[in-house]
């Protein structure tokens, strides 16, 4: 009998084992989704014969060396060995050839030379195929970059259990992250800890960190990297920073990532060696050109500047009743023999200007009547919506009003105003949400990932082939690089989107999910669910059917919707709202800023009336009666309280769907993301229940059957102090 026992209860065992994903020992988060943990063995069994032996073709380089180092760290951790490199091709090999390494790539006969012709500089192909007699794995490209990208794509597949079988180009040619980053190691909208960029220590010393920096950018194809703020200071075009820079770019250089400088337009005139700013100076014309060579000397593959100007009191050419396209195309005539670029923020709005009606409207009335005047290596940044990163924003306008100027999509991957790295938001649905818009304008109504896919451009434009993305980083020194676990699945996205703007938010949160944590469907189908509902619910809980801005004063924490006595009407709350007795929101048509305007005539006709403007963007473009009658047959007043309600029950969802997770997910991981959604949960309600006591005040309506009343008096609510907030930089 006790032997029957002993047998069945191993039977059980083993059973509990086959159904329930194996945790590891707790993680940290650092490794990001490259931690190439072991795979089950019906996966190894698969994988081994793929990559007996891993084989380059040809010479090696510092990149090539990259790649064959992160498939040997890869196998080593997914199968328990590394095969050794070898010379060799041979049946099981794992080869990495670019056609000018092994010529019989680039062959008439070579069934694969059409396909590496397609995929320019920086594509790569995955295959199964026959090299020298030898069934192999091949990773091929035109270039040693190519290789390390495909070198990661290889692997990411083995991960998730997919057929390595692929062809892939990036549609962008610039894909950056822009590190709001100062030069005391603070980090404007950063909520993930200090700069990892320790500009004390370099040039002198560089941390390990910089590397894995670099390989988890690399991984998604990101090649630039913006290093400072763009409120910057001119310290950082001094020699010191210069060499402090140059360290930075030689470790960033193997993987492919160039770096950048955000320049303060002022900065000759700040460090006393010219008595004006004026871009039309001669002098100062001059200063930028000496000022460039010094920094090639330095970076020979210095990528160009990052330029903030006549915004938030950001000095500029307007200074001196010059326009943008005359500050940029003097830095752009600097940089231009070095193959530099200028990037130019459109992010603009004068400081302690408070005439103006909408601010909604400034940088599309400030930079259309200059499109076409920008010199060819200048683009135009531009932010996903016209306000500033707000929880839902339409698409800026000036994504279909500047045909003739390369657009450069500004993302910020910082949740600046979605809970810091509290609040758990995937951010793919966002960026998936502008970038699928369709700014319905000529030729064919492109959407805004053909815009700055350079669809628009004319044809000189478009074979200069600026295009691109940049996003605004959420990396810090954090051990898990970016604070909140569920916050590096932003960073991922926004990779892989700024590599092909029309991919999929699901099909990549799937990917980060199974490199994540698991590739186990019981693990990644809940994830998945979780990151794909979690924006969403935060839009509901904070800023519902088009309302925004409507965040703490200064650290953008918490809700504020009563400020309203800072200096100029466009910083409070109350300017976008719009709250009071007759109704509620801005009225951006005919009859209020015309703001629509700015937007295709299909798309203004279609957003001037209340009845076909898309439900979560109403109040944005619409002032209406709290009694107004909503698709849902509840009033307005109804309808936002419900919204309210359900993005509390949606943080509830998240922190319930991830507790269900608990015996799938390594202890430490699963401990700190739950503590984070307790904390969202307690957010949440705040949101609503301060918002609700204030636009109750104003309306002084009763609320609904049903709905529970806030539990403190508005006064409550406005007396709640946010002291030494992260990220006021």
């Amino acid at each position: 009998m006790h032997k029957i026992f002993i047998k069945l209860l191993a039977t059980l065992l083993l059973s509990l084992a086959a159904a329930t994903p194996a945790c590891a020992v707790d993680e940290d988060g650092y490794d990001l989704w490259l931690r190439y943990r072991p795979l089950e063995r019906a996966a190894q069994a698969r994988l081994q014969p793929q990559a007996r032996t891993l084989v380059l073709a040809g010479k090696p380089s510092p990149t090539t060396q990259a790649a064959l180092k992160e498939l040997q760290r890869g196998l080593q951790g997914m199968l328990g060995s590394a095969p050794a490199v070898s010379a060799t091709i041979q049946d099981g090999s794992l080869v990495l050839a670019t056609p000018a390494m092994l010529p019989e790539l680039a062959t008439a006969s070579s069934p694969l030379r059409a396909e590496l012709t397609a995929l320019g500089s920086e594509g790569y192909l995955l295959r199964k195929t026959r090299l020298q007699g030898h069934h192999v794995t091949l990773i091929a490209a035109n270039s040693d970059i190519g290789l390390l990208y495909g070198a990661f794509a290889w692997l990411r597949a083995a991960v998730i259990g997919a057929q390595p079988e692929a062809a892939s180009a990036p549609k962008l040619q610039l894909r950056l992250l822009n590190h709001w980053d100062n030069l005391d190691r603070t980090v404007e909208r950063g909520y993930a800890g200090a700069s990892i960029w320790d500009w004390w220590a370099l040039p002198d010393i560089t941390d390990r960190r910089y590397v894995d920096y670099a390989r988890a950018n690399a991984s998604l194809g990101i090649n630039g990297t913006v290093l400072n703020n763009v409120n910057s200071k001119p310290e950082v075009l001094t020699a010191a920073f210069i060499a402090k820079a140059a360290a930075v770019a030689d470790v960033l250089r193997p993987y492919g990532i160039k770096v950048y400088l955000s320049a303060r337009f002022s900065t000759p005139l700040e460090l006393k060696e010219t008595d004006t700013a004026d871009p039309l100076s001669p002098a100062v014309q001059a200063w930028w050109r000496n000022k460039a060579d010094e920094i090639y000397r330095a970076i020979p593959d210095f990528g160009g500047f990052l330029v903030k100007a006549n915004s938030e009191g950001q000095p500029g050419p307007q200074d001196y009743h010059r326009t943008h396209a005359d500050g940029a195309n003097m830095l752009a005539a600097a940089v231009v023999p070095h193959k530099g670029i200028v990037m130019w923020r459109a992010f603009v709005y004068a400081h302690g200007d408070d005439k103006g009606t909408d601010r909604a409207k400034q940088a599309y009335d400030e930079f259309t009547p200059l499109d076409g005047k920008f010199a060819a290596n200048v683009m135009v940044q531009v932010k996903n919506g016209a306000i500033d990163f707000q929880p839902r924003e339409p698409f800026h306008p000036l994504f279909g009003g500047m045909p003739k100027t390369p657009l450069l999509m500004e993302f910020q991957i910082t949740k600046e105003y979605l809970g810091f790295s509290t609040d758990l938001a995937y951010l793919g649905t966002m960026f998936e949400e502008t970038l699928h818009s369709d700014t319905k304008r000529a030729p064919q109504g492109l959407t805004v990932a053909q815009v700055i896919e350079g669809k628009a451009l004319p044809e000189a434009a478009r074979q200069a082939g600026l295009t691109g993305m940049a996003g605004v980083a959420n990396i810090g020194s954090d051990r898990n690089w970016t604070g909140h676990h569920f916050d590096q699945a932003n960073w991922y996205a926004f990779g892989r989107l700024a590599w092909d703007p029309q991919a999929s938010a699901r099909a990549i949160a799937v990917e980060w999910a199974a490199q994540t944590f698991s590739a186990d469907a019981r693990v990644t189908a809940p994830v998945v669910d979780i990151m794909m509902m979690s924006r969403e619910t935060v839009v509901d809980y904070m800023t519902p059917l088009g309302l925004h801005h409507m965040m703490g004063t200064g650290h953008h924490h918490g809700p504020a919707p009563w400020v309203d006595n800072l200096e100029r009407p466009d910083w409070n709350p109350v300017y976008y709202h719009r709250a009071a007795r007759d109704g509620i929101g801005f009225d951006r048509t005919a009859s209020g800023t015309n703001a629509l305007a700015q937007y295709a005539p299909e798309i203004a006709r279609q957003y001037a009336d209340p009845r076909t403007t898309p439900t979560q963007l109403l109040l944005w473009f619409h002032h209406l009666p709290w009694d107004y009658a909503m698709p849902s047959g509840r009033t307005l007043w109804a309808e936002l309280l419900h919204r309210y309600d359900t993005g509390v029950r949606g943080a509830r969802e998240l922190q319930s769907r991830w507790m269900a997770l608990r015996p799938m997910i390594d202890e430490r991981r699963h401990d700190e993301v739950a503590q984070r959604l307790r904390r969202q949960v307690a957010n949440a309600e705040l949101w609503r229940n301060a918002c609700i006591a204030y636009f109750q005040s104003i309306n002084g309506l009763p609320l609904p059957p049903g709905v529970t009343p806030p539990p403190k008096p508005l006064d409550y609510y406005k007396a709640i102090q946010v002291p030494y907030a992260p990220g006021r930089g």
